[in-house]
Order: C-alpha cells, then structure tokens, then sequence
C-alpha cells in the first residue's frame, strides 16, 4: 500500500482541506453481500484486491467550530485471480466509481489525532452520476458522531456512532463495510458488507505511566440491505484491548487486539483509532 493523506488547516483556520490519496494491491477474502453470506463460512473465498483511491474535501470556516463544502472522489477497484466467481453473481469484477457531494463538519475537538475533549459530527453525502465514468447511479450518505471527555486523572472517553447507507446500483466494492483497524477492530475488514452499516463504540483511554497508555472498548455493529430491515438478533458484538506508547505529543503508536463474533484479530497503527 502506497499513498498520501493529510489535514491542512489554511491561516486563521479559515479554509480545510483533506485528502486521501493511495494504491495498494493485496492478496484478501471475499464472503458476498449480506449478513447471512458473511456469516457462512463456506462462502469465503480468496481473492487479490487491486485499487486505486482518491479523496479531497474542501471546507470553508462559516463560524467557531462549524465547516461546510464540496467534495470529489474516484475509486479504480478490480479483483484479480478470483477463487469463486459465482460469489460475484452477474457483478463486474471490475469497477471505475466518480463521486461529486457535499459535506458539513461541526468540530470542537482539542487535536485532530489524539482528543481528549470535544465533538466532531459529519455528514457527508455523496452523489455518482451515470455516464460521469459510471455504469449505473448510485449515492451514499455517511454520518458520524465521535465524543471525547475526561473522566478522572489522565483517563478519557471517547465514544463513536456511525452509520452509512447507500442506494441505487452500488458496484460491490463500494458497498459499506466495517472491521480492520478503525472500525469494529476484531473483524476482518470486509467481510461483511451491504447497502447499509451501522456501529457504535465507547472506549477509554489511559494514561498509565510516562509515555505509555493502555485502552479497552466495546461496541456492537451490523449490515443490512435497508434501514428498515435492520435487525436487533443481528447485532454483532465487539470489544477489546490494546497498548499506547505515544512517541511525541498527541501522536500515538497503538497496539490493539480486538475480538468479534468468532473471530479476533491484531492491529499495529499510527494514531488513534477515532
């Protein structure tokens, strides 16, 4: 995996503009789309995932703490050396997706990398026209709200509601998905997938000794094809542990082990996981 992401917050933080641009090319796994497949594991299956991303927001400063602007995005994805195609049905396997939205930000936090107090709530809805390198039209809104408090010396809160969901003809790597090393840790990223996502997590953070820091959390999370057929039963259950050695101000190397429904999983990053 090769890219650049960054923040850049203009003078008199007037202006924001992130992005996220990157390739990466990696052997990975594929169960189909929806809970019940995700959950059978006879349907996994071994692909390799080729992709090219870009993400760039621009926000304007309309007053204290609050954000609003345009965005674009292009995903490139194809899967390669595919071991069971019919779990991709009719889908192609490869896909171009150009997106065009807009996004509103209300953002409080003390630091964008490590918070200990503060608010950020996003929406970001996001539009992808056919014909504009499109096959089909779909969109997808994605809305988020992270909280951050202190609850005693050196200990904090930091709890985390999100949810995406998307419409039309959604090719199937664009689909919302959770696991890896942000979200629902534990999971394996993208194994379940479908037309909406739903998570929430709360965790705390402590400061232990000198440079090092010691987390645990727990959440719950599940997919659906549409809001209204989201599941209570299927709530899939999250929790876990992990290490933090910050190696210079608010910037935090993390060691997490986290543990799913019948699954667990490591996790070695940079910054924290929200």
């Amino acid at each position: 995996k090769i890219g650049v992401r960054g923040n850049h917050i203009f003078p008199k933080d007037k202006f924001r503009f992130d992005y996220n641009l990157y390739f990466y090319s990696f052997p990975t796994k594929y169960w189909g789309i929806g809970y019940n497949n995700a959950r059978n594991k006879e349907n996994e299956t071994d692909y390799d995932d080729l992709r090219i991303q870009m993400r760039m927001d621009f926000y304007i400063h309309l007053m204290k703490g609050l954000y609003f602007g345009p965005g674009i995005s292009f995903d490139w994805i194809k899967a390669r050396r595919v071991e069971n195609r019919d779990l991709w049905g009719s889908l192609p396997l490869t896909t171009r997706d150009f997106g065009i939205g807009l996004q509103a930000r209300w953002d409080t936090r003390d630091n964008l990398t490590a918070p200990e107090k503060g608010w950020l709530i996003e929406l970001n809805q996001k539009f992808y026209p056919k014909h504009i390198l499109n096959d089909d039209y779909f969109a997808d809104t994605d809305f988020h709200i992270n909280h951050y408090f202190n609850i005693w010396k050196g200990g904090i809160i930091a709890t985390r509601y999100h949810t995406k969901i998307s419409y039309g003809d959604v090719p199937w790597g664009m689909l919302p998905t959770f696991g890896g090393s942000s979200c629902m840790r534990g999971y394996y990223e993208g194994k379940y997938r479908d037309k909406g996502e739903m998570d929430f997590t709360i965790e705390l953070r402590q400061h232990v000794w000198r440079r090092n820091g010691i987390v645990v959390w727990g959440g719950v999370g599940s997919v659906f094809p549409k809001l209204s057929r989201m599941r209570i039963d299927r709530l899939l259950p999250n929790c876990g542990i992990g290490y933090r050695w910050e190696f210079k101000k608010h910037t935090n190397v993390r060691l997490d082990f986290g543990i799913g429904k019948g699954e667990t999983g490591f996790i070695f990053n940079i910054n924290e996981a929200f």
